[in-house]
C-alpha cells in the first residue's frame, strides 16, 4: 500500500489547500466542523474514516489505505441557485478522470453516484454550510479504488476489481487523485457557462437512460422510465400515463 501524499496532491497550479489525515470520522464532518475558520479551496484526505456516510446517512464502508475518501470546502462564485450543478459537474469530473487513468469506462446513476456496469462504484454528497465569508458547500467523494472484497448485500465494485485481466496489482491512489483535483477545478470552471454543454456530456454517460425505475420523492414514491435530462440536469420521466415527470432530487432511486 503506497500512501497518500499531500505533497504530491499539492499542485501550484490549482486552487486547492490539500491535507492529508491519518483517520477520521468523516471527511466532510471535519469540514463542517472548521467551515468557518479555513478557506474555501481546503480539501481533506482520510487514509480511513470510520463514520463515512452518503445520502440518508447511509454508511460508507471505507478500509484503511485502499481506496479515495475525500471533501472540499468549495464557496462557487455563482447564484446559489445554480450551485445544484456543482453535483453533476463533480460527477462529470469523477468520470473524466477516471476514463483518463485507466482504461475502464462508470457511468452517471443520477443525481449523485457513479456505477461501474451494474455496481455502485462511488458516491458523491454535497452540502450547504456556513462558512467565514457566507454560505458555501463542502462536497464529499468517496471512490472506491483497490477494495476488492465488499460484503456480498451491497452491490458494490472497485477501479481494481474491474480492470480487464487484472493487469495491475493496485491502483495508483496518488495519480487518480491528482487527475481528480485537476478534473474537479476544470469542470467547476464552467459553473457558469452554457450548462447545456456538460449536460450532454453526462447523458452520454447516464447508466439510468432507458430503464423503468422506482424513485422516492420525500416520502412519495413515483414510477417511470428514464428518458433524458433536461438543461439543468434534472432527470426527466415518462410516467405509464405517458405523462412527463422532471425531478429535481431524489432520496432514492433504483431500477425496477
Amino acid at each position: 500500500m503506497i500512501p497518500l501524499d499531500a505533497d504530491v496532491l499539492n499542485d501550484p497550479d490549482l486552487p486547492w489547500n490539500v491535507t492529508v489525515l491519518d483517520e477520521v470520522g468523516s471527511t466532510s464532518d471535519w469540514l463542517r466542523e472548521r467551515a468557518a475558520s479555513v478557506q474555501p479551496g481546503t480539501v481533506v484526505f482520510a487514509e480511513a474514516q470510520t463514520a463515512g456516510r452518503g445520502r440518508r446517512d447511509n454508511r460508507w464502508i471505507t478500509p484503511r489505505g485502499k481506496d479515495l475518501m475525500f471533501s472540499l470546502l468549495v464557496q462557487p462564485p455563482a447564484p446559489v441557485e445554480k450551485w445544484p450543478r456543482i453535483t453533476t459537474l463533480a460527477a462529470l469530473a469523477v468520470c473524466k478522470a477516471v476514463e483518463e487513468e485507466l482504461p475502464l469506462t462508470p457511468r452517471i446513476k443520477w443525481p449523485n453516484d457513479i456505477y461501474l456496469e451494474d455496481r455502485k462504484l462511488s458516491g458523491l454528497l454535497a452540502e450547504t454550510v456556513s462558512a467565514a465569508r457566507g454560505l458555501a458547500l463542502v462536497l464529499g467523494i468517496g471512490l472506491n479504488v483497490n477494495t476488492i472484497d465488499f460484503p456480498p448485500h451491497l452491490p458494490a465494485t472497485s477501479l481494481l476489481a474491474r480492470m480487464p485481466g487484472a493487469t495491475v496489482r493496485e491502483v495508483d491512489r496518488n495519480s487518480l487523485a491528482c487527475r481528480l483535483l485537476r478534473a474537479l477545478h476544470g469542470e467547476f470552471l464552467r459553473l457558469e457557462d452554457d450548462f447545456s454543454a456538460a449536460v450532454a456530456e453526462v447523458r452520454e454517460r447516464s447508466w439510468l437512460f432507458g430503464k423503468q425505475v422506482r424513485a422516492s420523492i420525500q416520502g412519495n414514491e413515483t414510477f417511470g422510465r428514464v428518458i433524458d435530462l433536461d438543461e439543468e440536469g434534472r432527470l426527466i420521466l415518462e410516467l405509464p400515463d405517458g405523462a412527463l415527470q422532471v425531478l429535481a432530487s431524489a432520496e432514492n432511486i433504483r431500477p425496477m
